[in-house]
């Protein structure tokens, strides 16, 4: 039978594949509601018998109904589970990696279709997946902190759980607890970045992969002035009483009004293009600095570190909606102002992409502000440290029935789970996968097992005179990423070059200079 022990207690899986054993929904630690919430995790209590791991565990309070996946219902507690997925529980130690799920800090879940870990698991590693508080519950700024048991950065205390769960409890599933790699998308990846850098998180993972990483951490005045926005939408005093009386289902619907507000307001500054409520809190404690401060100082360099974002990231937040539709030059021109954005950036992408009508090139300019070019500077922040890191993009098209398909956020992910068949995943990669599409997983997921277990995925790390980046397509290779007088006279690619979506900009050192100089505009009331 498939049972496994547990310091909880044992936990009975089934077979997810003739080789694969999942076992679903464990408790890592206690429902975070009661008594219990807006605190710091408390451990998971025991269980008498075999607990029946079958399903999926409730997900985080949420109004997001996802393609394929549960929804939320009021009432769901125990939110705080993992899921794994092993090959060989009686083989000997495999290399572990564990799954952060994105969506920018308020929805998702760990039993998206797309995060399935049957195929990694048949390539050679045990996978965990797991649930996290998110919106007001887990990144919702409560006053008096730390001070009144109320700490910030709560869904990243929770990932510091479940790590420390997986130290404890992994190697009887077969699982080497010397060997993890954390991993993440979007928001998931943020996260990943933001434990690399945290105190609490020291010693609990040995590599971490960021696909899409999003660029915003708050100020604790930011993030207090949101939970008054919020208190206000919901009717409540912000204080710790107040916002304690309100159901979760009343705070998310607060927070999605606030959203809403924003969305309408085109005077409303930044947020008005893609509003985010919620992000990583700056709070001297739980997180002592954002990530790329962090790694710029060495406090990440025992980590090797694997970056990953698409070429067209916004193409896919346009196509549901999720943000302002800029089709104007007045409104390029507000958006630029709004982000504090270097005199003659746009200029720069619009002489790259000079058949290209506004929303492309607002899009291509969101894109790398807030996904591809804070990736490349964590990159290469971590190898400036002293830290061993490794650059790629997917870029990945084809022409479905609705026209091109987008190398797009979150395109990448079905991919390196090796996930393509579902149906509920034909939207994010243009349909019925080829044959060629297989192929690119196979490969993608060649990259995260060699990763994880080695360290090296296959192509050459970032140094200081080169940021190669691998390009993930149906022809893969390698791209210089520096502009070119960044780069030594005799600097020259070590193998093939892959052209890029976008040509090199000289206008991405306007975004560069945001990053180093450390100055960027979302971090700004």
């Amino acid at each position: 039978m498939d049972i496994f022990k547990t310091k909880n207690g044992p936990a009975r899986g089934f077979r997810a594949a003739v080789d694969v054993v999942a076992v679903l929904g464990i408790p890592y630690a206690a429902p975070p509601f009661g008594a219990n919430r807006f605190h710091a995790p408390l451990p998971a209590p025991a269980w008498t018998g075999v607990r029946d791991c079958t399903e999926f565990g409730p997900i985080a309070p949420q109004s997001a109904e996802l393609p394929g996946a549960p929804v939320w219902s009021p009432g769901d507690e125990d939110i705080l589970t993992l899921n794994i997925w092993t090959p060989a529980p009686d083989s000997g130690r495999l290399p572990v990696l564990v799954w952060i799920h994105g969506g920018a800090y308020t929805f998702g879940s760990s039993a998206q279709p797309d995060f399935d870990g049957t195929a990694l698991a048949r390539a050679g590693l045990v996978v965990v997946t797991l649930n996290y508080r998110i919106g007001f519950e887990g990144f919702g700024h409560v006053p008096g902190g730390e001070a009144t048991g109320h700490p910030d950065n709560r869904g990243l205390l929770d990932q510091v759980a479940a790590l420390r769960w997986v130290r404890e409890n992994i190697a009887s599933f077969g699982g080497d607890p010397d060997n993890v790699t954390i991993a993440g998308q979007s928001s998931g990846a943020a996260s990943v970045a933001c434990l690399m850098v945290m105190d609490r998180a020291r010693g609990l993972f040995h590599r971490a992969i960021a696909h899409s990483p999003a660029s915003p951490c708050y100020t604790r005045d930011i993030a207090a002035a949101t939970t008054r926005e919020v208190a206000a939408a919901a009717g409540c005093p912000a204080t710790p009483e107040g916002l304690a009386s309100m159901t979760p289902q009343a705070l998310v619907t607060a927070s999605d009004q606030v959203v809403d507000d924003y969305r309408r307001d085109p005077a409303s500054g930044s947020r008005h293009y893609d509003p985010s409520l919620y992000a990583p809190v700056l709070d001297g404690d739980v997180l002592p600095a954002d990530p790329l401060t962090g790694m710029a100082a060495g406090a990440t360099r025992e980590v090797d570190l694997l970056v990953c974002h698409t070429t067209e990231e916004y193409w896919l937040l346009d196509a549901v909606g999720s943000c302002a539709k800029i089709t104007t030059d007045e409104q390029l021109a507000l958006f630029a102002q709004d982000f504090g954005l270097p005199d003659g950036l746009v200029a720069g992408y619009r002489a790259a992409m000079p058949d290209a009508p506004v929303l492309d090139v607002y899009l291509a300019v969101f894109g790398d502000l807030l996904f591809g070019e804070y990736g490349n500077r964590l990159a290469e922040a971590h190898a400036r440290a002293g830290g061993r890191a490794f650059l790629s993009r997917f870029d990945r098209r084809r022409t479905g029935p609705g026209g091109v398909v987008r190398a797009w956020h979150c395109a990448d992910v079905p991919f390196v789970f090796g996930n393509l068949d579902d149906d509920s995943l034909a939207f994010l990669i243009g349909g019925t996968p080829t044959p060629a599409d297989h192929e690119l997983a196979r490969r993608m997921m060649c990259a995260w097992v060699d990763f994880a277990t080695e360290g090296n995925p296959g192509w050459p790390m970032v140094d200081n005179s080169t940021a190669q980046a691998h390009i993930w397509s149906a022809d893969d290779g390698l791209v210089d990423d520096k502009p070119a007088d960044d780069k030594p006279a005799d600097n020259k690619p070590t193998a093939p070059l892959a052209p890029p979506a976008l040509p090199a900009l000289p206008a991405l050192r306007d975004l560069r200079a945001l990053w180093v100089g450390g100055d960027f505009p979302l971090l700004r009331p």
